[in-house]
């Protein structure tokens, strides 16, 4: 059985020889980046918080669990866009990318722990 593993990392960090499938999940790219140091499958910028709840929650940790709330309400409003994140992770470990500067209030992590129940109940 493979292993079913979902890791993020900073689009701006050095990707490591791990030999994961990458994917960008942010709705913008980042800044300075080329594609081909990110080494991605796709980006997919459509699993993306939208660009209305991104500009609300401004990276302020205040609303950081409203966010979260609202967040996955858009994520269950659109499993297209996270459908390929599950197939990946299925496959083999994948690593979601965000260009987020805070490693503690992100998309990604929320995305992370959402795909990772997912995979539990698919």
């Amino acid at each position: 059985m493979k292993q079913r593993r979902i890791d993020i990392a900073r689009a701006y960090d050095e990707p490591g020889p791990d030999g994961r499938i990458r994917f960008l999940v942010d709705r913008m790219w980042p800044r300075g980046v080329s594609k081909a140091s990110l080494g991605i499958e796709a980006w997919l910028r459509d699993v993306a918080p939208s660009t209305e709840l991104r500009r609300w929650f401004g990276h302020d940790p205040a609303r950081w669990e409203e966010f979260q709330a609202r967040y996955r309400a858009e994520l269950d409003a659109n499993p297209a866009s996270w459908q390929p994140l599950l197939e990946a992770a299925e496959r083999g470990p994948v690593t979601l990318l965000f260009g987020a500067r805070d490693r503690e209030h992100n998309q990604a992590i929320v995305l992370q722990a959402y795909l990772a129940h997912k995979l539990k109940h698919h």
